[in-house]
C-alpha cells in the first residue's frame, strides 16, 4: 500500500553565487527606508504532492526531482520537509 506525502521544497542559490534580483530587493528596501536590512537572497518555493511506497522511497524520489528540475545544482541549493498526509493511503 502507498501513501501520499506533501512536499514542500525550499531552492537557493548557492552563498557564492551571485543574486541580482536580492540586490535589487535591497535596494528598493533601502529607497523604502528599510535601511536595518542587511541581505536578501532570493530563491524558489515549491509545493508537490507524492506518492511512495514509505517515506524514504519518498525522500529519494524528491532528491531526483530536485537534481533534475527543480534545482541547478552547480548554482543552487535545495532542502525539502516531508509530511504523511493523514489518513489517505492509495
Amino acid at each position: 500500500m502507498s501513501q501520499k506525502y506533501h512536499a514542500q521544497i525550499y531552492v537557493t542559490l548557492r552563498p557564492s553565487v551571485l543574486d541580482p534580483a536580492g540586490v535589487a530587493v535591497q535596494s528598493g528596501l533601502s529607497h523604502l527606508g528599510y535601511d536595518n536590512v542587511e541581505q536578501v537572497r532570493i530563491g524558489k518555493y515549491v509545493e508537490l504532492t507524492i506518492t511512495a511506497a514509505n517515506e524514504d522511497e519518498a525522500k529519494a524520489s524528491l532528491d531526483r526531482i530536485c537534481d533534475q528540475l527543480l534545482a541547478n545544482p552547480v548554482i543552487e541549493n535545495y532542502r525539502f520537509e516531508l509530511k504523511a498526509v493523514a489518513g489517505v493511503g492509495v
